[in-house]
């Protein structure tokens, strides 16, 4: 197996990455107003309870959790929805396809350099930005380790969800309302809007046969759970592993069933 052509194209996705950097900071920009809306939201949610703690959490933690869910979705999200929608509708979509690599392998691996270079500039200087502030909230160790691959994991399971979503627009031609619905429904369902803990006894138990927890709620727990111990940390990297299998099965099945659709405008 000749890895060089996946790294390649892996360091290409960084040199990418780091080419757009007025990207990259008008995304911390955009996350910064939306926590402190999120962080004024939650006070007054705690302000009006009698207790410190609401389903288990106390609101230091519940900030610790939401920054670094909003900070992980800033290096997370992939935008594949944004590129296959695009390239269907110019016909980009057919020299894709001409390529010697998978058109899956492909994406996933182009985007894999953009997502490590906005690890390190976004989701490394939040968490130690968190720790100063916090003296320490989250006691690092083994956690960090089950953490990186966890994150590895969830990044792909987002991905396949992504290509699926992507692949529909080979029906609908349409990308933005599609897009949309679907990082609606991953956030809310994800726990990255609002934490799983919060969620009633019944949508919890629906969301806990469903692949969303995994990409941001499993790492998160990982890392900010300090009770867990290395079987139970392990035993949530198994079912991560099992929703990459079925996910990108699913995607990768429904993928080769719609590229006989592929209709390319203007000829």
């Amino acid at each position: 197996m000749n890895l060089r052509k996946y790294f390649t194209l892996i360091k290409a996705g960084i040199l990418d990455f780091l080419q757009f950097r007025l990207g990259t900071f008008v995304i911390i920009v955009g996350n910064m107003i939306y926590l402190i809306v999120i962080y004024n939201l939650w006070k007054a949610i705690y302000a009006s309870v009698d207790t410190p703690t609401v389903n288990g959490m106390t609101f230091e933690e519940t900030m610790i959790y939401l920054v670094l869910a909003s900070s992980m979705f800033s290096f997370m999200e992939c935008f594949l929805v944004w590129e296959m929608g695009r390239s269907i509708q110019d016909g980009n979509i057919t020299l894709a396809l001409l390529k010697p690599m998978g058109y899956a392998k492909y994406q996933y691996f182009s985007l894999a350099g953009n997502l490590v270079a906005s690890f390190f500039l976004t989701f490394i200087p939040t968490f130690i930005v968190i720790e100063i502030i916090t003296n320490g909230a989250i006691r690092p160790g083994i956690n960090l380790l089950f953490f990186l691959f966890s994150v590895i994991l969830g990044t792909t399971i987002n991905f396949a969800v992504d290509f699926f979503v992507g692949t529909i627009c080979i029906y609908t031609e349409s990308i933005w309302g599609i897009n949309i619905m679907k990082e609606v429904i991953v956030m809310f369902l994800s726990g990255a809007t609002v934490p799983l803990a919060f969620f009633p006894k019944t949508l919890r138990s629906i969301v806990d046969f469903l692949p969303f927890q995994a990409i941001y709620h499993t790492p998160l727990t990982i890392l900010t759970d300090s009770t867990l111990t290395i079987p139970a940390m392990l035993s949530m990297l198994g079912m991560q592993c099992i929703w990459v299998v079925v996910t990108l099965l699913i995607g990768n099945l429904f993928w080769h069933f719609s590229i006989r659709a592929i209709t390319v405008n203007g000829g």
